[in-house]
């Protein structure tokens, strides 16, 4: 499925450099697309670099920092009566949902799923599709940025491309938030860093 009238430079103003990086760096050669057209594939890949970096550089350089180092502020899941930092995945879903409230190019949508949830909101949100991903992330050791299982999915009448992407424990506020938390059950592995604690989900609307 090809995604029509954007071009790379339309792409790096949404997403900034990182995408054209990140579409340089697909099987296919971006820029030989026909009419200067890209897969959702190439589109899910751009936001997912975006996306991995900024949850990275929150956790490390903001949360763990001023949270876990300096301890000049902590990082609370009730972050508003707290008045503290959002937790990594707070941040996240944050971001997403004020996506979701966008008028966006492409119709995108992405949250932060796990095998083993924290939130159990979260868990009615794990389609068929998504487990499916989540399964093959998190199972056969895909601990490095770029790896990844694509899939299709049809909700409500819709069909999407979906991209499945291993979220890794890349800073202290990630494992031990998920380690110590009160809704963790016995049976959750404990994190370590690298480790695959779940994936980032992105959704593209097909035409």
């Amino acid at each position: 499925m090809k995604l029509k009238k954007y071009t790379l430079s339309a792409l790096v103003a949404l997403f900034g450099g990182a995408a054209a990086l990140s579409l340089s760096s697909c099987g296919e050669d971006a820029s030989a697309s026909a009419g200067g057209d890209f897969t959702a594939e190439q589109v899910s890949e751009a936001l997912y670099t975006v996306l991995f970096a900024d949850r990275k550089v929150y956790a490390s350089k903001i949360v763990t920092r001023l949270a876990k180092e300096e301890k000049v502020i902590k990082a609370h899941e009730d972050w508003k009566e707290e008045k503290a930092l959002l937790l990594p995945a707070q941040m996240f879903r944050e971001g997403a949902e004020t996506v979701d409230g966008m008028d966006k190019p492409f119709g995108f949508t992405y949250s932060l799923q796990s095998l083993w949830p924290l939130n159990m909101e979260n868990a009615k949100k794990r389609t068929p599709a998504v487990m499916e991903g989540l399964e093959a992330v998190s199972t056969k050791g895909l601990d490095t940025y770029g790896k990844k299982w694509t899939g299709e999915e049809e909700i409500n009448g819709q069909k999407y491309f979906v991209g499945v992407y291993p979220d890794t424990a890349s800073a202290p506020a990630c494992w031990t938030c998920h380690n110590d938390h009160e809704n963790r059950k016995d049976e959750y592995p404990e994190f370590k860093k690298g480790d695959v604690m779940g994936g980032i989900v992105i959704r593209i609307p097909k035409a």
